[in-house]
């Protein structure tokens, strides 16, 4: 679970930039005229994307107004989803699974790196006020456990030596490769077969 509580420490005004501004008018020309109040998740998302991965109160009041809608109602619905942070986790804000799946292929040692590289606390900002890291339920990615998010992107097939690098990464603002770190294409076998058995002793 993300912060649920907002934050002391709040910046007096918020606005959309003009990319964030434009993708939010794309989003709303999608709506039938005085449904735009559907809109306010993916607006929420959008102004937490802008504001370095967490969501003030101002930026909930302007969006708000955006989708002429009380500001309480925004409000309710960022305490409510989990995908929403309200107090600052980071430019880069890491995700560890360790859902099943994940732990018994070794997610604790991800964790074990995370509190090395960044913090020994979930949702502690590291010194350089860059990122931080929590552990979460399933992230869907169960096929190429162990996994993170960090941000939008998925880093799968990890073990603690892999996560270090990541990490080291992202600490010095480095964007690293998403995906997996053990050179599958998305979820495909590994040592490229193609069949769940070995048709030829079968």
């Amino acid at each position: 679970m993300s912060l649920r509580r907002p934050s002391k420490n709040q910046p007096e005004n918020f606005e959309f930039n003009s990319s964030s501004l434009e993708a939010a008018n794309a989003i709303l020309s999608k709506y039938p005229k005085g449904k735009q109040q559907s809109a306010v998740m993916a607006l929420l998302y959008i102004a937490q994307r802008q504001n370095d991965n967490w969501i003030p109160l101002a930026a909930m009041k302007y969006i708000g107004k955006f989708l002429d809608m009380p500001y309480i109602k925004v409000y309710e619905v960022a305490t409510f989803y989990s995908m929403y942070n309200l107090a600052p986790v980071g430019k880069y804000f890491v995700q560890v699974c360790t859902t099943t799946p994940c732990m018994i292929r070794g997610a604790y040692k991800l964790v074990e790196a995370c509190k090395e590289k960044i913090s020994e606390n979930e949702l502690e900002l590291s010194e350089n006020k860059n990122c931080s890291w929590m552990e979460v339920e399933c992230l869907g990615a169960c096929v190429n456990a162990p996994m993170m998010q960090i941000n939008e992107n998925y880093y799968e097939d990890l073990d603690k030596e892999k996560t270090l690098e990541i990490l080291d990464k992202i600490l010095k603002g480095e964007k690293p490769k998403p995906g997996s770190y053990r050179g599958r294409r998305n979820n495909e076998p590994e040592n490229g077969r193609k069949t769940l058995v070995d048709l030829k002793n079968a």
